[in-house]
């Protein structure tokens, strides 16, 4: 071979190696990228080209599909009740994505989980269409429809879990969404998800798991578990180191309570009763700051929770004084929870000082019906010992009988509860934020704990707020779980 022959042989030889090189980086490395390109349409048209599977609650499924004309997708999702459940399954839209439980869920919902692979090679051997699989949740039906249709159209949320196992049996938010309105990629899809995202009210923002809400005097529950746990009192009966009026630590300012109330030395059991801000003020002042926050992160805050789905991190500061921690001790300054959180704060204390890890899935399925995965019961702290759970049972259960929780009482069952008003706006000029956390209590022990909070409630600006428009709420929900 003469030279110019062997260099264009070298330089064909060069670009065929260039080439697979270049296939193998695509094809192996850039993989992924490409495949979740947003660009890529052939992705979509596949999520869409077979019929999605459910999210199931009970034994019934509360999504669907249908086949869809006009377009290159072929299926579209379906949502039964779909504003009530919307806090739980999201959306699954061709145009917009998804969220909550069909995102997390999306590629067992698709079929396109790796656990699926086997099921989808049989599939493919007997020429059966692809088919996605199944999400059983370990929701309640008829507490959610009671915690829906409790806020009616108030602005809130609702949270409930059973205590002993942590899985969470209702999530309702309210203003709330339907999902079916943009499931499709019509103009009309368009239309309604560019007004639900204008909308000032904020449908589509899932209160229970994604808002923090300053928790007010539900908080002092965490307050009344920290005095405990670190002996600051032995006995919810002896009388407390409780002036009033309070001065806050360093400053002139008093620590006022509401209205006319026993609270000077009050036991720890009547200061939950009234809400005594004074009290619990000195307890987290006398308590101090690490001491406090170390009681607060037993209960989940700080920390950001997956259940399966993101919620946001309820807040209690590491950086406050002498007086912000007293204020932080009534559930102002900084302190902010999620309904979620403040349903766990009810939920250990209902559960014996235990708190159990909440979650929503109880198993994934695969298109035939077969666990692919279950879910087990964790334990995610202990807050409080068994005794001090049981002292602090006491003194939520006074408060629903002879306090400001009256309206959480159930014929012939022990519920225990906490009402909250928590201040709302520049030196609160916006209507409070209305409270109520309680649990429910039979002989086998607790089934379910409940956390309730009213955005726009026009009532008083005390305690009662929280007793006169959560409590009925939660009353309704635990009566749900219980079959009353």
């Amino acid at each position: 071979m003469n030279k110019p022959l062997r260099r264009v042989a070298v330089f064909c030889g060069l670009l065929v190696l260039a080439l697979l090189i270049r296939v193998n980086y695509v094809q192996f490395v850039q993989a992924d990228e490409l495949k979740n390109d947003a660009h890529n349409r052939r992705v979509t048209i596949n999520q869409y080209a077979s019929p999605r599977g459910d999210i199931i609650v009970g034994d019934k499924a509360i999504t669907g599909h249908t086949e869809t004309t006009g377009s290159d997708f072929k299926f579209k999702a379906t949502f039964k009740n779909g504003a009530m459940w919307a806090p739980v399954t999201g959306y699954a839209s061709q145009a917009f994505g998804t969220s909550m439980l069909e995102g997390v869920n999306d590629k067992i919902l698709t079929g396109d989980d790796d656990r699926l692979f086997f099921r989808r090679t049989i599939d493919i051997l007997s020429g059966k269409e692809k088919q996605g699989g199944d999400v059983v949740t370990t929701l309640n039906s008829a507490a959610q429809k009671a915690a829906f249709e409790g806020l009616g159209d108030k602005k809130g949320a609702v949270a409930a879990i059973d205590p002993q196992t942590g899985a969470i049996l209702a999530l309702a938010s309210t203003p709330s969404y339907d999902p079916s309105t943009f499931a499709g990629n019509s103009k009309t899809d368009e239309k309604n998800w560019v007004a639900l995202k204008n909308d000032k009210d904020q449908p589509m923002l899932n209160r229970a798991l994604r808002q923090t809400y300053p928790p007010g005097s539900a908080f002092k529950v965490v307050t009344a578990a920290a005095a405990l746990e670190n002996g600051l009192y032995s006995s919810i009966d002896e009388k407390t180191d409780s002036p009033d009026p309070y001065t806050l630590p360093t400053t002139s300012t008093k620590l006022p309570n509401e209205g006319n109330i026993p609270c000077k030395n009050a036991t720890l059991r009547v200061a939950l009763q009234y809400s005594c801000n004074t009290v619990f003020g000195h307890i987290g002042a006398q308590l101090g700051r690490d001491t406090m926050l170390a009681e607060a992160k037993k209960f989940g805050f700080n920390d950001e929770l997956f259940v399966p789905i993101r919620t946001a991190t309820s807040n209690f500061s590491t950086t406050m004084d002498q007086p912000q921690t007293a204020l932080s001790s009534i559930g102002q300054f900084e302190t902010a929870a999620t309904p979620l959180q403040m349903a766990m704060v009810a939920s250990a204390i209902a559960n014996d000082g235990k708190l159990m890890k909440p979650y929503m899935v109880k198993e994934l399925l695969d298109s035939n019906g077969k666990a692919i995965e279950q879910a087990s019961p964790q334990q995610y702290s202990q807050p409080v010992s068994s005794e001090n759970a049981a002292k602090l049972q006491q003194m939520m259960e006074t408060v629903v009988t002879s306090g400001t929780g009256k309206k959480g009482q159930i014929d012939g069952v022990t519920v225990g509860g906490k009402t909250g008003t928590a201040q709302n706006g520049v030196n609160n000029d916006k209507s409070p934020y209305a409270w109520f956390i309680s649990y429910a209590k039979t002989d086998s022990g607790s089934p379910v704990a409940v956390a309730v909070v009213v955005e726009d409630g026009l009532a008083n600006r005390g305690d009662i707020t929280g007793g006169g428009l959560a409590a009925p709420i939660a009353k309704k929900v635990m009566e749900a779980v219980l079959n009353k």
